[in-house]
């Protein structure tokens, strides 16, 4: 049985982007934060805080978004510590966003010439004088681009959270669909929706990439 598309579930549809972005910011907020605390951890002399980052960081791109989504949102729950659906999605994006985002960081302090380290040490900086002041500000500039695409991925991957009943873009059109049970209309819809959030995201990253020269260094 099908009914007739309306107004009502379009609007439907636009304030769930709203939601969406919410989602796709808290991830992206706090995966940033862990992210950081990870590439610093992931590049440090000592081994005992290089190892751990490194395992958790394999470990985590192991391991499926929607795998671990259940083991925040059902796992823990089993556990006594029910989580509402938007504080889940969030931790479990925030966990999968920082070993993504502490990779590509490290990456890009690494990719810092050697002799930047050097120039900083005859001045008799610090390790963290020299990150702070020498090799953080350049390797943000070779970052921004990459750091930008995965924010594209993030929006995109925020759809798994629907599966625990979370309702952003992809859940309202699965509740639009069980009442009209039109669904190439109404996922197109939100095909199209998606579309209009990441392309100038993707735009962007890939003008940045030519005004920064990152594809030449």
């Amino acid at each position: 049985m099908t009914g007739d598309f309306t107004w009502t579930y379009l609007w439907y549809l636009v304030q769930s982007i709203g939601w969406t972005l919410v989602l796709s910011a808290l991830a992206f907020a706090l995966g940033g934060a862990g992210g950081f605390l990870l590439m610093l951890a992931r590049i440090s002399p000592r081994r005992w805080l290089r190892m751990p980052a490194q395992v958790f960081i394999e470990l985590i791109q192991g391991i499926p978004l929607l795998i671990l989504l259940f083991i925040v949102y059902f796992g823990l729950s089993f556990y006594g510590l029910a989580l509402p659906a938007l504080v889940a999605a969030a931790l479990a994006l925030m966990i999968y966003t920082s070993a993504y985002l502490a990779d590509i960081w490290r990456g890009c302090v690494e990719a810092m010439p050697r002799p930047q380290w050097e120039a900083a040490e005859c001045l008799s900086f610090t390790r963290w004088q020299t990150l702070r002041l020498v090799i953080i500000p350049q390797a943000v500039r070779l970052s921004l681009p990459p750091t930008i695409g995965f924010l594209v991925q993030v929006i995109k991957m925020t759809s798994l959270a629907s599966v625990i009943g979370f309702v952003e873009l992809t859940r309202a059109g699965q509740i639009i669909n069980n009442s009209i049970f039109q669904p190439f209309l109404i996922f197109t819809l939100v095909g199209v929706f998606y579309f209009l959030l990441c392309y100038p995201l993707s735009r962007w990253s890939a003008a940045l990439e030519d005004r920064l020269n990152v594809g030449n260094r």
